[in-house]
């Protein structure tokens, strides 16, 4: 797995198409929704296998956090620990900055997923692009 920061329009392609599968084609996310007026604020982050787009997520900082978003990685790469690494990734890339907090909106069935990666839930249940959610946070 080779997981990197975003620096090339390429390698932009290559993260919106990874969460345009996942997001747009698998959970019928309308692409109106995916792809927002956040993208050029945010950190964006891919990682290939074999040199093919298999993972991909965004960070921006709001409200003195981090806060993950649009983790995805492609269905038949899952529990890979391919989420694993590009969270720890992005959650380096927030102490470099001096962040001390990291958020994200959790999927429900999901949330075991975070839990192991040291999140806690924040909130009640919420729907985004309905699907029901939770915020959790972490310590860094």
């Amino acid at each position: 797995m080779n997981l990197k920061l975003v620096e090339t329009a390429q390698e932009q392609e290559d993260a919106f198409s990874v969460r345009k599968t996942v997001f747009v084609y698998e959970q019928k996310v309308p692409i109106e929704l995916e792809i927002d007026e956040y993208e050029k604020d945010a950190l964006h982050f891919i990682g290939y296998v074999d040199q093919l787009p298999v993972v991909a997520s965004r960070l921006r900082f709001v409200n003195g956090d981090g806060k993950l978003e649009r983790i995805c990685v492609l269905k038949e790469h899952r529990n890979s620990a391919y989420g694993k690494q590009i969270i720890q990734l992005m959650e380096d890339h927030i102490r470099q900055r001096g962040f001390k907090t990291a958020i994200l909106n959790a999927q429900v069935h999901a949330i075991g997923f975070y839990e192991k990666l040291g999140y806690i839930g924040v909130s009640e249940p919420f729907q985004d692009a309905g699907i029901p959610h939770v915020t959790m946070s972490k310590q860094l």
